[in-house]
């Protein structure tokens, strides 16, 4: 697809690895906060020890626990750390949609203006709604476990487009016209979405995904408008 293509040229562009090692870098810090949290709190419920019955007093429980912990963790995070790192680059989606309106369409007037609140709002919005349906698709992924990566891919496909779409559509018109345009779009949305989240599933590579999918919605925000206006 030729928004993908041209996302995938300006990767050099300082604006791109500006907003790549934010991301990464607070999506990292995150789920490190997060793994200490869950291990904690795993063995603050275990204890120090209990008493079993016929066995007596067991001081060795919070040690099992910590180590059974933390594959779940590492299980948890192959989940969430592409989701959390869409979310926090979603806070520096505009560097991301400026660079490539500055390189491609220059004749564009200024961008409407989103406060810091706006964007923290929807940041927040779809760092919930992801982090909900991805947990929520393991069980599906359990289930239909044949078909788990193509629920991934059709899952995170329909999000990424769902979000990405929005907030580009969001820089240039009201947000409830940015709405009508990603539901008038849908089927182009979702597509280009899926397109998007197979690397999702490429260790490394799908790092990229936030940037280049930023990128690639503000090529097919122009594109689509454009094309409705011919």
């Amino acid at each position: 697809m030729k928004e993908i293509r041209l996302a995938l040229n300006q990767l050099g562009d300082p604006r791109f690895r500006g907003v790549l090692a934010r991301g990464v870098g607070l999506s990292l810090a995150l789920l490190a906060a997060f793994s200490a949290l869950v291990v904690w709190g795993a063995q603050a419920l275990v204890g120090p020890s209990v008493s079993l019955p016929w066995i007596g007093e067991v001081t060795w429980l919070d040690d099992v626990t910590f180590w059974a912990t933390i594959p779940l963790v590492m299980i948890l995070s192959v989940f969430l750390m592409v989701p959390v790192a869409s979310a926090f680059t979603g806070l520096f989606l505009d560097r991301i949609a400026q660079a490539v309106e500055d390189r491609h369409y220059s004749p564009l007037p200024p961008a409407r203006e989103q406060g810091w609140s706006e964007m923290a709002r929807e940041t927040a919005g779809f760092l919930s709604l992801v982090v909900v349906v991805n947990l929520l698709a393991l069980i599906a992924y359990l289930v239909f476990a044949p078909f788990a990566l193509l629920i991934f891919w059709g899952v995170n496909g329909f999000l990424l487009g769902r979000e990405y779409a929005q907030m580009v559509a969001a820089r240039r018109l009201p947000a409830e016209e940015a709405r009508s345009f990603r539901l008038r779009h849908r089927g182009r949305i979702w597509a280009t979405g899926i397109l998007m989240a197979i690397p999702l599933s490429v260790p490394v590579l799908n790092l990229l995904v936030p940037v280049v999918g930023a990128a690639a919605f503000t090529h097919l925000f122009h594109r689509l408008s454009r094309d409705a206006t011919a």
